[in-house]
This record gives structure tokens, sequence and C-alpha cells, in this order.
């Protein structure tokens, strides 16, 4: 392991920490999330299916935005 490794594994335990804090402080007004129009539900008695295609895709965005930031800024 080098030093270059180690802000890696530093930057990624901060980005845990403060999603852990605003989903903490902040979980009663993210109730949207999974809920988006595009998110598939299928309920019946004793079966239920979820996939949120939508909020997948809008979580994949973001995160990739966020990578794409955290690179410009540290390289």
């Amino acid at each position: 392991m080098n030093s270059e490794t180690a802000k890696w594994i530093i930057l990624s335990g901060l980005c845990v920490v403060i999603i852990g804090v605003v989903i903490y402080f902040f979980h009663d007004k993210l109730n949207w999330i999974g809920h988006l129009p595009g998110d598939m539900r299928v309920e019946k008695e004793n079966f239920r299916f979820y996939f949120p295609v939508t909020t997948m895709i809008l979580l994949s965005l973001v995160l990739s935005l966020l990578i794409y930031i955290i690179k410009r800024i540290f390289m």
C-alpha cells in the first residue's frame, strides 16, 4: 500500500460517514427514494416483487457525477 491508497480509503470512509449522517438526520425527508415513477412494484397475496429502475438510474447518475468531481479535484 502507498499513500495514494490511504487517501482513497480515507475518502471512502468520509463518504460513508456523510451518507450515514444525511440518512440519520433527514430520513423523514428521503421517503421518496424508491417510490419514483418508473419503479416497478408487483404485490400479490404471497408474492412481492420490487425493482426500483428509476431510483437506480438516478443513483447511478449522482454517483458517477460525484466520482467525476472527486477525480478532477484530487488528480
